[in-house]
């Protein structure tokens, strides 16, 4: 994983290896694209840190006297909370509603617990070794920026280790260049309302599902083939990885021949063919 989460001004624990004595540094974030601190300067303590108390990208800076080293690796994603959303909008970007909003009780699945606030210069951010933030922003026509996304952790994790999986079929000294293509990650309520055939309360409103496209046998083409190995690879990965349980949708015949495969982490199994 290349981006960590956090809300904002929340206490996180920061993998960093500091030779030396720590307690002559203090640290400060600096925003994707910036060079400047976006935040005071804090005494550094250990692996605890403060997030920034604004949403954005950001990316840690180490500071001792008038030196400023920027850590590279990590970044840091702090969300919108969902509780800023005003109706259907967020900030000045068009969402929608969630279920839970429209009927005003628990639903079985809870709205996120907040957005990625992205603008133009994040869209090729890595997220992961396979995917950038451009993957999961929704694919709706607004042109407004800043715009939000909802991205779980375990959906990234899930897609990784399908890679993995696959790549490991290729075997040790083959090592394939795979590339994920994600047809459709992150889709707002509103946006999923228009779309035909979907869920009327579609995982990917949550951040939690991804269609993907994978050419798995290495040919060059993406077929029918394809997601079906794909398929396998997201068995083998719950079958070792039950908290990643989910849906699994492949798609093989019919919509302008095209073929993806469907996957989220909703906690239960659900298969299906389209």
């Amino acid at each position: 994983m290349k981006l960590t989460f956090a809300m904002p001004s929340q206490e996180i624990s920061y993998p960093l290896d500091v030779q030396g004595d720590p307690t002559s540094l203090q640290y400060a974030w600096v925003r994707n694209g910036d060079t400047v601190l976006a935040t005071p300067p804090r005494p550094l303590a250990g692996a605890r840190m403060l997030a920034p108390d604004t949403a954005g990208f950001f990316r840690l800076a180490l500071l001792k006297g008038n030196g400023q080293r920027d850590v590279e690796g990590l970044t840091l994603a702090v969300l919108v909370p969902f509780d800023e959303k005003e109706g259907s909008m967020l900030r000045g970007y068009h969402i929608g509603t969630y279920l839970s909003e429209r009927v005003r009780r628990p639903t079985r699945v809870p709205p996120p617990e907040g957005f990625l606030e992205i603008t133009e210069r994040d869209l090729a951010l890595p997220i992961t070794t396979h995917l950038s933030v451009r993957d999961f922003l929704n694919q709706d026509g607004q042109k407004v920026w800043p715009r939000y996304a909802a991205v779980s952790p375990k959906l990234l994790d899930k897609l990784e280790l399908v890679i993995a999986e696959v790549t490991r079929w290729h075997g040790q000294g083959s090592r394939p260049n795979l590339q994920l293509d994600v047809t459709s990650g992150f889709r707002a309520p509103e946006h999923n309302r228009r779309v035909r055939r979907a869920a009327r309360d579609s995982q990917h409103q949550y951040g939690d599902a991804a269609d993907i496209q994978i050419d798995a046998n290495g040919d060059g083409k993406l077929t029918a083939a394809d997601s079906r190995m794909v398929g396998l690879a997201v068995e083998i990965v719950e079958l070792k990885h039950p908290d990643l349980v989910g849906g699994l949708g492949i798609y093989t015949r019919g919509h302008g021949r095209k073929t993806w495969v469907h996957i989220d982490t909703r906690g239960r199994r659900a298969r299906w063919r389209g």
